[in-house]
Order: C-alpha cells, then structure tokens, then sequence
C-alpha cells in the first residue's frame, strides 16, 4: 500500500531486548507488536512520534495521535487501523495515508481537497473526494476524528489561523452533513503552521492549503479491543 508507514515498526526494531534478529521481527504480526509498544516506556514513543512528526502544528498532530493502549489491545486496535488505512488509501488515490502508533494520519492535500486563496469553501472535487470516506467512516464508527485545517502564507497569520479553523469545519460539516456523527470530530485550525510545500511558488501555496486528518480509537474501541484481548 503506497504512503503508509508504520511508525511503530521503527519502535518495535528499537527494542532489542525483545527481539534478536531481523528476522525475528518479519515474522511477528500486529498483537506482538502491539505488546512490544505496551512494554516500551512513554519516553520512547514520544520520542519516536516526535521524531516522525516534527514540531509545532505537528506536535498537536503528535499529541492527539501519541496515546497508545499497548498490549495485546493495542495490536488489536493497530489491525483494525491498519485496514482502515488501507481502504482509506483505496478510495482516495490522492491522498497521503500514514499509520501512526495506533492512529492514522490523513493528509488531504490539494490533489484531493483544494482550496481557493482566503476562502474554506469546497470544491465539487473536494466534495466528491470526500464522499469517498463517508463509508469508511461508517464502516468503522468506533473512532475520533480530529481535523487540522492549513493556510498557505498569503494575508495576515491572526487572519489565517481563522481561516484554517473555517476550512477545518466545512469538512466536517460536510461529512457530518453525509450522516456522520458531529461528536466524532473535533476541529482546530493550524494557519500557516508546518508547509508541506514551498510558499514562494504558486504550486507550493496550493497544497499548502489543506487539512489532516488524526483518526484515533474512540473509548468503546479501546474496551472492546481489551476484552478481545483478554485483558
């Protein structure tokens, strides 16, 4: 599956006191590494999620996506992340899906939601794109969805972090509009916060202005995938 990692692979290869060998670590599926990230010190996974995530608007990013369940629960919770992701990346050819610790970060860049300069309205393309995810979202409803909206560096930054804040909601209110539950999502506008493209070309601007996604396991995913595993 193109654009997915999974950040916890990089923190399960660091922890050789449970396993000696590359090898040994092909050969262990989801729950293991689940029970490794279980094992592994906060400090470590913060670390790691930090290192992956930068800092700034991608520390939020970092601080909704970082908490983990662990165990065996977690690696219940990844398998389940990890199909979401896939079908996600499946609907949404233009997307960048990535596997975070027990989340998903979803990039909705200009290839999939565009925005005009100083407006958070949506395109029929944005639209389209968007009902794409409305039957994933069904499909798997034990989950918070929490929105990033971005600006590119044009006018003021008081005036862009409202303007992210606003494009943030028109995707949500689309998709709640879709029949989404609205208390799945909460949203925040980052502005001009972490570029993913250079703002002194136009190209760059305009995939500047996007948003994101951090889709996380809601508290009944979490009891349910502890039950499931025993614990």
């Amino acid at each position: 599956m193109k654009k997915i990692s999974i950040v916890t692979l990089a923190l399960f290869m660091a922890m050789g006191t449970l396993f000696t060998s590359c090898e040994a670590l092909k050969n262990t599926n989801n729950k293991q590494r689940g029970a490794g990230i279980g094992a592994a010190s906060g400090a470590i996974i913060g670390g790691i999620l930090g290192n992956n995530l930068g800092k700034g608007g991608k520390g939020a990013m970092g601080a909704v996506l970082g908490g983990v369940v662990g165990g065996v629960a977690g690696g219940v919770i990844g398998n389940k992340m990890d199909k979401q992701a896939r079908q996600i990346d499946e609907a949404i050819p233009g997307a960048e899906v990535k596997r975070v610790g027990e989340g998903i970060q979803l990039v909705l860049n200009e290839n999939a939601v565009r925005f005009d300069t100083n407006k958070s309205s949506l395109t029929a393309a944005a639209k389209a794109n968007l009902d794409k995810l409305v039957p994933v979202f069904t499909e798997y409803p034990d989950t918070d969805i929490t929105i990033f909206g971005y600006t590119d560096i044009t006018g003021p930054a008081d005036y862009n972090l409202k303007l992210s804040k606003q494009r943030a909601a028109s995707v949500r209110n689309y998709i709640v509009g879709k029949g989404i539950g609205s208390a799945r999502f909460h949203v925040t506008g980052l502005g001009i916060a972490d570029p993913i493209a250079s703002n002194e070309t136009v190209e760059g601007r305009s995939q500047n202005r996007r948003v994101e996604f951090a889709i996380t396991a809601n508290d009944k995913m979490r009891e349910d995938a502890k039950v499931e595993a025993g614990n």
